[in-house]
């Protein structure tokens, strides 16, 4: 083997190495001879080899030796770098590499030499000379870094081999040129900067240039020494900025290009481009305002000076350059610390002063004008990243996965608020370690270990705490909940007063009463006070003494107003009784009637001050942002002191809009409220009040509590919750007409219609012109001279048409023959009409000969009329006529034969000048001259073989047709003959129309003319449903419609905003592989199978496209393709990144259409001569722009993990990542790669941000960033993901993809117009920080459940999303593909919050602070993204699940609450309802349920009910029932489905939305809302009270399966079967014991909602779930249920083996509960002792006694029956084995005892059978009261031992659940119709789409014919 210590002739290699290594041991395959193997599998360790392995396998085919010699390098490199192998995977990795070189170093002689040494430099010089020498002038940039990179290794290796004093001096002279040169050709991300010879057309762009210029300006800027003593040159200023504070290379490199491109972008903007040297002074600054405008306010609040000084002069761009690149240093090297954005302006502001002194001599290190040291390259990471990350990955320890409370940790906004106060400076600088900031315990107790949880002291909040509890929602939105709880009282006042003094409406004493709202208004703000104090309490040590004074005062105010308001409201009457008098008797003696009304309005002052200054929102946000002192100590009262939240107040216009819309909604409301729900119960109230109950059913706890007030309660309490909750209900309604009535006015829905875009086809290219064309004034001025405007339009509109529908053909939408029927041709100059798509004039051509035939009269003028009615008919004859006449002049070879057309076209034309054409023209011939022209376009279009009998069939066939036109159809067709015979003799005896051009077949455009002529003439009615594909029809209609509806007018693409698009991706499939394609489910249906059914015609046209042997798919895998065509249509990675691509693509055709002359328009896109030189130019150009303009990152965190894993997944999703980097060579992934390092001796973990794009066969590494630790670590994984990938984005703007979304060519057409909004302002100077987008959801065809998500999602993110933008103006970010203003979210916290659990939904955290931080929000509907949604039940509850979770941490955050206290009232009231309201609403709508029922059973069980509402004056009441139907429209999602419908109606006709809405009530969509309720309710009140919220994988696959009752019980059991029992329970009690009224419509209509909540939570997951009720599958639920029930739990046993294990998982959030949650929880517990309580009073056996002892006695039963259950149990365990006999025994004794009990008892005490199931009502609850009980009190229970019998009772009351869920389905199975009933139900929409189920039947029953189906 080589070695670089050579043998004894100096030329052999020694083998000691080689026989020594071979004994280690292997754990790899040697066999394993892949290429992947060698350079990708490297260890991380080393990592360094595998650049060498790379150039082996590079040069392997060419020099097999030389490839051996490098392997052999890297072996040796590797043995040297890890001695003991002791690194992870090393062993395996050198052992492998040790097989492989054995066996090559046998295998492989040197080829140019006789010995290794000769041989490497020969081939060394030779790649030198054919690549380098050769190439440098000729090759790309890419090409040179590659060979340069080859070069650079071989030499190492050649080094290695060869002894020093043996190689030769061209050897080392091209060495030495390789070395100096090697840096210049670099791999590059989009500027090559350094490349010499072939520049890209991107670096000769003059913007390019002058920001090149610019930065490497670096005249006066201080030089630095190297150690040796010499000057060390700088390049630009990014590497002055390096030297002099130590930036790593990789974020130098990468943020230099960020920088370039941005100011190239700006610069070129309405620049003249032919006098463009320098940079716009103009351009900087508005960079460096964008950037600093964050940093200058930080300044300005925190009242220091910024350090952004910048000499006047010539000095000055460079010095702001300086300033913007140390920003962005900073920002680039900043890791996780890029969410604190005021913590980078300090750091900022600290080393921008470091640097000025550096440039003006104000610091100690500048001697001379040079630096005699520089810092190291990594320090900033060291000295500066690393101790705030340090404090960060502590805090993120104390957060224990999400388990620990909010209050225990700092998340990043407490750390970043330590920054919004002056005592941040105390940290000094450089940052001193024993700060407050970074004092922190590292104590970590041995038990905690193996957590690695850090415990002790720890620093206190800042600024807020999240406590668990629902009063955060008064807390935040008191100004709403003040509001609505005076109003009831209010109305309840007026509507009791108007009941008892009916013809007095007003009096003293009404006004009195209802004035006393603002005692109730002063508890309120005294307990808004209370909770300020207790809620912030753990936050005080970080507040300032004005802010806890603050809060001090606000609540001795409170206090204040709390006492005297009572007392003197008291005084105020003569003859106080009751709390009244006590009051009364605190004040003095004086008369105090009017004091009270002074208090009241001196209370009031504030409420008008705020009022006023809602009035001039200008003045109040002025105010609110001030810095003056004088300012903020006036506003001090107003609001507490914070950085961001100040000034959001909108414009007047805006607040007049939105204010509008809540005072005509709140007077709905309040005005139902007040007579339906409040007004008719004020009677019954007072009757209720006023009688007497002389006794009870049951033993009455409080009998002397006056004027019934439990019954009154009972009565009100469901009232009181819908009056709150009914909001909600009403603001469903306004938006929904409002946000109509928007979308009306946005034209959209005008073209919905196939016929509609025929009809209005016409103006689609003017309109395409006028939006989406950009031209400039002179262009306009130089074509408004000429005719040549329109014509020009309409050719670039037909380059955009045909782009757009050959993107459909290429995503099988439409076949061939539908795609030349769409197609329109590029050029209108060779026909005299406009030439319209075929599928416009179908028809047209058959119809007007079919007039002509029949058309009897004899002037031509009515003909010409009827066609001349018909624009289309019109055009399409004269298009046909040119035509064929073009047609056939190209054909013909023979001057004589185009002299007889050209005179028969002279005779046609003549003779319509002259009006006779029905006279010399016979038109009973055109038919047949049709059917022969039919045939012979027919025979142009074929394919041939034999030319010579091509020929002959088409002379035949022109023949035959030149001959009809002469003899049938003209009069005087020989005369034609004749007079062409006689200009025209010569003595050849061909005969006519015998020579022609057959090799016009291979013209394209001579082609598109035959077959756009065929179509004319013989499509007839079948291409009025062109396309016929359903998606098609949708795309097309809504981007013809779009170009009609208001958006900015379309700039230039060099003018454009620059984008970048970034797409978080972690393991979601990227490609789907043959296997899962061709897996099976439990019927035997594939996923392929299942596809090619719900898409028929896709597949269809999918499979005509692959056999076209002209698009070349013959050569290609079919399995390849076939998984292609699955994943587009999946949720896929490869499906977004082709449609991502489609920017790239759409650029480069606008770039075409911007720079192109006019021929070259005319020409065709795709037929430009890629060899002229002026077309390559202009393409090379559009690749520029397109790579200036557009960046599309994939953050890809495990893409480098997956790249060395063994793992099959893992490898294919590398593979797959990696094919979509070559596919796509724009695409770029970053990583986060983790590698093992030797630091100080000691091997250590190191993780690094990386940037790669494709290479010629693998990944090429761009940009290596150090990272200070983990990122993911700290954060949140999705938003941690983001930010490590946000450094390598560029452009001005940002779009936000995720990763199940797509996106369509015709609406990345529209993106630059979309990109112009962010330079609109709205309403004064504001500018849109976040664009929303429309999405159209595409997965709606799979399934009933999948378009009933389709139908909301899409009703949420088109009229929900249009009316919070506008009027609402609370539109915030959603993780949809919303635009950002990249500059200003980079300089404030990123596009995502990442903080653990609290930011669980990270996405809108985006768009709350974009919102706090002065941004604004807007919504356009006239471009669309593709998006999928969750498809299957499950998914869909994991996905509602994971909303309502992130919703319930919403409301705990500092961001609502800030949001909630800072908007103005109108404002915060659309806040909360669209937000963390609506679902505290479902939760409120199902609460109502439990209290109505509750309320129900208290009256029935006690007697009231009996006794009190049978009452003549009450029992006609209804006022309960009418209030309680408004909340069951809620309950049962019919209000959900209200905004679909407005929008399906007014985007496709309200026909089609009422037939989707009835379809959609047919296939239970009420039972799917409904039950989906539940889950939000569920969840929400879970995560507030308890936590427990977490990322919850829903998966995107097709579901296709069938889900286990076992899966099903597990996931609903808690959320919704035990709520759906318990409810159950309650209804069978209150039918069986109640006795009122059930006469009432609207009391059937309600328990009719209840009864449905119960069924749908009950059955709707087997409902939904395919195969659900067939039998076999019952079956085998049934055996996994048990099975599963009866498997002992343990360590290490998954949830879904054992009910055990499963049972501690659901309590897992108990177990991190504080003492509240446990506390609550048991109080809980307690409602369901009230059904004991009371049903032993109605037994029988009870014979009507009412004591107490009753009560006593039952326990006592419940006692005996759980101690005999014990005693069984025990037996079992003790006995059962060892002592069968004895247990035996036992358990007859025990039947023996039961059966003597019960006999006693029905013999002697009177116990009935009914008695039995109601002691079963009676019983059951309580048992499952003590079993929550018992989880709350676990860690007690556990102490003491009985543990485990909370276990087993608890496994019984499953197993009983189980069964009751159970019997149903087993009954319903029993029938076969209820199985394809079901399945009609569940894919009806598939069954639409040409699914025919009962092919799975066929398919499993004849298993040997299902390959027919692959």
């Amino acid at each position: 083997m080589a070695s670089s210590s050579g043998t004894k002739d100096g030329v052999g290699p020694p083998r000691s190495l080689s026989r020594r290594m071979t004994r280690a041991p292997t754990m790899l395959d040697p066999a394993d001879d892949s290429a992947a193997v060698d350079s990708e599998l490297v260890p991380s360790s080393l990592a360094s080899i595998a650049p060498i392995l790379r150039v082996a396998n590079e040069v392997e085919k060419e020099n097999p030796r030389v490839a051996y010699l490098c392997r052999f390098h890297a072996f040796e490199k590797a043995h040297r770098m890890d001695p003991t192998s002791s690194g992870r995977g090393v062993r395996q990795f050198k052992t492998y590499l040790l097989h492989r070189l054995e066996r090559e170093e046998e295998e492989t002689k040197p080829i140019l030499a006789k010995n290794d040494p000769r041989e490497i430099q020969k081939y060394y010089q030779m790649f030198y000379e054919k690549n380098i020498r050769e190439g440098q002038y000729t090759k790309k940039p890419e090409e040179m870094a590659k060979i340069y990179q080859i070069a650079t290794v071989l030499y190492d290796v050649l080094r290695t081999v060869v002894p020093s004093s043996k190689v030769d001096d061209e050897t080392q002279r091209y060495a030495k040129d390789v070395e100096e040169k090697k840096e210049q050709y670099e791999h590059y991300n989009i500027l090559p900067l350094y490349a010499i010879g072939v520049k890209p057309a991107i670096m000769e762009l003059p913007e390019i240039k002058a920001a090149l210029r610019a930065i490497r300006n670096v005249d006066n800027l201080p030089s630095f020494h190297m150690p040796e003593g010499k000057e060390r040159p700088v390049n630009d200023i990014l590497e002055w900025l390096a030297l002099r504070f130590g930036f790593q290379k990789g974020n130098v490199a990468n943020q230099r290009e960020h920088l370039i491109l941005l100011l190239a972008n700006m610069d070129v903007r309405k620049k003249n481009l032919q006098e463009y040297e320098h940079l716009d002074s103009n351009t900087v600054q508005k960079l460096m305002d964008k950037i600093f405008k964050n940093y200058q306010s930080w300044c300005k609040y925190l009242h220091c000076t910024p350090n952004l000084e910048c000499p006047w002069g010539d000095r000055r761009q460079q010095s702001q350059l300086l300033y913007i690149a140390l920003y962005l240093l900073i920002w680039g090297e900043a890791s996780n610390i890029r969410f604190m954005p005021e913590c980078l302006c300090y750091i900022f502001h600290h080393m921008a002063n470091e640097m000025y002194g550096t440039l003006f001599g104000n610091v100690q290190y500048v001697t001379g004008g040079t630096y005699q040291t520089e810092p190291r390259e990594e320090s900033f990471l060291k000295d500066v990243v690393t101790p705030i990350y340090e404090v960060m990955q502590k805090e993120a320890r104390r957060n224990k996965s999400g388990k620990a409370s909010h209050s225990a940790w700092r998340n990043y906004d407490d750390l970043n608020e330590y920054f919004w106060n002056e005592k941040c400076f105390k940290l000094g600088w450089p940052m001193d370690r024993k700060a407050d900031f970074f004092v922190h315990s590292d104590v970590i107790k041995p038990a905690n270990k193996g957590n690695n949880q850090a415990v002790g002291n720890r620093k206190p909040k800042t600024n807020f705490v999240e406590v668990r509890t629902f009063l955060h929602l008064y807390r935040d939105f008191d100004r709403m909940w003040i509001f609505f709880i005076l109003a009831l009282q209010a109305m309840i006042i007026i509507a009791w007063h108007q009941r008892v003094y009916p013809n007095v409406p007003f009096d003293d004493d009404l006004v009195r009463s209802v004035l006393s709202i603002f005692i109730t208004a002063a508890i309120l703000n005294f307990c808004r006070a209370f909770l300020d104090i207790v809620l912030s309490f753990n936050a005080w040590r970080s507040l300032k003494f004005g802010q806890i004074l603050r809060y001090l005062l606000k609540f001795a105010a409170a206090a204040f107003w709390l006492v005297v308001m009572p007392v003197t409201y008291s005084r105020s009457f003569q003859n106080p009784s009751g709390i009244l008098r006590f009051f009364n008797s605190l004040g003095a003696d004086w008369q105090t009637q009017s004091l009270y009304n002074y208090l009241v309005a001196i209370y009031l002052v504030p409420n008008v001050l705020a009022a006023l200054l809602f009035l001039f929102p200008f003045l109040r946000r002025t105010m609110e942002r001030s810095n003056w002192r004088i300012i903020t100590i006036l506003m001090w009262w107003a609001q507490p002191k914070l950085y961001v939240g100040r000034g959001m107040h909108e414009d007047m216009f805006s607040l007049l809009k939105y204010t509008l819309f809540w005072l005509t909604l709140l007077i709905s409301k309040l005005a139902f409220s007040y007579y339906v729900e409040i007004l008719p119960l004020i009677d019954p109230t007072r009757s209720i009040m006023s009688l007497t109950v002389s006794g009870y059913d049951w033993h009455e706890l409080f009998p002397q509590v006056p004027h019934n007030i439990p019954l009154v309660i009972a009565i009100w309490s469901p009232i009181v919750l819908v009056y709150f909750m009914d909001t909600q209900i009403w603001y469903a309604i306004f938006s929904t007409v409002v946000g109509g009535i928007y979308g009306a006015f946005s034209h959209l829905g005008e073209i919905r219609t196939l016929g509609m875009l025929r009809a209005r086809f016409e103006s689609v290219p003017s309109a395409f012109s006028k939006r989406l064309v950009p031209y400039s004034k002179d262009e306009n001025r130089r074509h408004q001279r000429d005719d040549t405007l329109e014509r020009i339009n309409i050719a670039k509109f037909s380059q955009m048409w045909n782009e757009f529908i050959l993107s459909m053909r290429n995503e099988d939408l439409i076949n061939h023959w539908e795609k030349n029927l769409l197609l329109v041709p590029y050029s209108s100059g060779d026909v005299s009409v406009v030439q319209w798509p075929p599928f416009l004039l179908a028809s047209k051509i058959p119809i007007a000969l079919d007039m002509a035939k029949d058309f009897k009269e004899r002037d031509d003028a009515d003909l010409f009329r009827k066609i001349k009615n018909d624009d289309f008919m019109h055009f399409a004859i004269i298009e046909c006529y040119e035509t064929l006449r073009d047609v056939l002049l190209g054909l013909l070879l023979d001057d004589g034969d185009k002299k007889i057309i050209w005179q028969i076209c002279y005779e046609v034309e003549n003779s319509i000048q002259q009006r006779r054409f029905l006279r010399d023209f016979k038109m009973s011939g055109l038919p047949l001259l049709s059917d022969k022209l039919d045939k012979f376009l027919n025979l142009l279009m074929a394919d041939y073989e034999d030319a010579q009998l091509y020929r002959s069939q088409i002379i035949n066939k022109l023949q035959d047709i030149i001959e009809i036109i002469i003899q049938d159809v003209m009069t005087n067709g020989h005369e034609v003959l004749e007079k062409t015979h006689t200009f025209h003799q010569d003595d050849k005896r061909e005969q006519k129309f015998e020579r022609v051009n057959i090799d016009l077949s291979q013209s394209r455009s001579w082609m598109e003319k035959v077959v756009r002529l065929h179509l004319l003439l013989t499509v007839k009615e079948s291409a009025i449903n062109v396309p016929t594909n359903l998606e098609a029809r949708r795309r097309i209609t809504f981007f013809a419609n779009s170009l009609f509806m208001t958006m900015p007018s379309a700039p230039k693409v060099r003018n454009m905003i620059s984008f970048s698009v970034l797409t978080p991706y972690y393991r979601e499939p990227v490609l789907y592989s043959t296997e899962e394609l061709n897996k099976e489910n439990e019927d035997g249906i594939t996923t392929l199978f299942y596809l090619q059914k719900i898409y028929p015609d896709e597949w269809k046209n999918y499979e005509e496209r692959i056999r076209d042997p002209k698009l070349g798919y013959a050569n290609k895998d079919r399995s390849e393709l076939d998984r292609q065509w699955v994943s587009y249509r999946g949720q896929t990675l490869a499906r977004t990144v082709r449609g991502m691509m489609y920017y790239r693509e759409t650029l480069e055709l606008q770039c075409f259409l911007d720079f192109a002359d006019d021929n070259a328009i005319f020409g065709g896109y795709r037929a430009i001569d890629i060899n002229h030189r002026d077309y390559r130019t202009l393409k090379e150009q559009a690749q520029a722009l397109a790579d200036l303009k557009f960046t599309y990152v994939v953050s890809c965190q495990l893409y480098g993990a997956q790249k060395k894993s063994s793992d099959a997944q893992d490898r294919s999703c590398y593979v797959n990542i990696l094919n979509l980097m070559l596919t796509y060579p724009s695409l770029r992934v970053a990583y986060i790669d983790e590698r093992e390092e030797t630091v100080n001796g000691k091997a250590e973990k190191v993780y690094y941000s990386v940037l790669v794009k494709g290479g010629e066969k693998l990944d090429e590494e761009i940009y290596r960033i150090k990272l200070p630790g983990p990122p993911t670590e700290i954060g949140e994984g999705k938003p941690e993901n983001q930010n490590h990938a946000i450094i390598f984005t560029r452009g001005e703007a940002l779009q936000t993809i995720d990763m199940n979304q797509d996106n369509y060519f015709e609406e990345a057409f529209k993106m630059r117009n979309v990109l112009e909004e962010f330079l609109k302002t709205h309403h004064g100077q504001r500018t849109p920080t976040i664009l929303g987008l429309r999405e159209h959801i595409f997965t709606g065809s799979v399934s009933s459940l999948a378009w009933f998500m389709s139908n909301q999602e899409t009703s949420f993110v088109t009229i929900g999303q249009r009316i919070l933008a506008n009027p609402l103006r609370v539109r915030f970010h959603y993780g949809h593909p919303d635009i950002f203003d990249r500059l200003f979210h980079l300089t404030r916290g990123g596009i995502s919050k990442a903080s653990k659990t609290i930011n669980l939904s990270e996405d809108i955290f985006s768009g709350y602070n974009s919102t706090l931080r002065g941004g604004y929000v807007t919504h356009h509907e006239y471009i669309q993204v593709g998006k999928g949604r969750d498809v299957g039940m499950n998914q869909i509850s994991l996905f509602e699940a994971k909303v309502a979770n992130g919703n319930g941490e919403q409301t705990l955050s500092r961001d609502v609450y800030r949001l909630g206290r800072r908007f103005d009232f109108y404002r915060m009231l659309s806040f909360y309802f669209t937000t963390v309201g609506f679902y505290f609403s479902s939760m409120v709508t199902v609460l109502t349920v439990y209290v109505f029922l509750y309320g129900r059973l208290y009256m029935v069980l006690s007697g009231l009910e009996r006794r009190i509402l049978d009452d003549p004056s009450i029992r006609q009441s209804r006022a309960l029932e009418e209030a309680l139907a408004t909340q069951s429209f809620f309950q049962l999602g019919f209000l959900l489905v209200l905004p679909m419908v407005m929008e399906i109606g007014l985007e496709r006709g309200f026909r089609s939305a009422i037939g989707d809405f009835i379809v959609m009530q047919l296939q239970l969509a009420s039972v799917f809302f409904t039950f989906q309720l539940g889950t939000k309710a569920h969840y929400y009140g879970r995560t507030i009270l308890h936590g427990g919220s977490k990322y919850r994988a829903t998966g995107r696959g097709f579901v296709v399966f069938h889900a286990k009752f076992a899966d099903n019980y597990r996931m609903y059991s808690r959320s919704h079967f035990v709520k759906g029992l318990e409810l159950f329970m309650l209804l069978i009690v209150y039918e069986v014991y109640g006795h009122s009224y059930r006469s009432s419509s609207l009391y059937f209509f309600i328990t009719f909602s209840m009864w449905f909540l119960v069924a749908s939570w009950l059955f709707a997951p087997f409902v939904f779930n395919p195969s659900g009720f067939e039998w076999q599958k019952t079956v085998d639920d049934w055996s996994d249920w048990k099975r599963w029930m009866g498997n002992r739990g343990g360590i290490g046993i998954a949830h879904d083996k054992s009910w055990e294990s499963w049972w501690n998982e659901e309590q897992e959030h108990l177990k991190h509960t504080n003492v509240r949650g446990r506390v609550l929880e048991i109080i809980l517990a307690f409602r369901f002792f009230i059904y004991q309580y009371g049903i032993v009073y109605q037994l029988k056996i009870s014979h009507g006694h009412k004591e107490i002892l009753v009560y006593g006695l039952s326990w006592f039963v419940m006692a005996t029956v759980l101690l005999v259950l014990k005693m069984v149990s025990m037996g079992r365990r003790k006995f059962g084995t060892d002592f069968q006999l004895m247990f035996r025994i036992l358990k007859a004794l025990l039947f023996l005892g039961f059966v003597s009990v019960m006999t006693v008892l029905f013999v002697v005490g009177g116990l009935a059978v009914s008695d039995l199931f109601a002691a079963i009502l009676a019983f059951m609850p309580t048992g499952w009261a003590l079993i929550l009980i018992a989880q709350a009190c676990r860690p007690c229970l556990k102490g003491i031992g009985i543990w485990d019998s909370v276990m087993e009772l608890s496994r019984a009351y499953e197993a009983i659940m189980g069964l009751i869920v159970f019997m149903p389905i087993v009954v319903l199975s029993w029938f076969p119709f209820v199985s394809e009933f079901q399945t009609r139900l569940l894919f009806n929409q598939a069954f639409s789409r040409g699914l025919q189920i009962f092919q799975k039947f066929t398919v499993v029953t004849a298993p040997k014919d299902r390959s027919m189906f692959r």
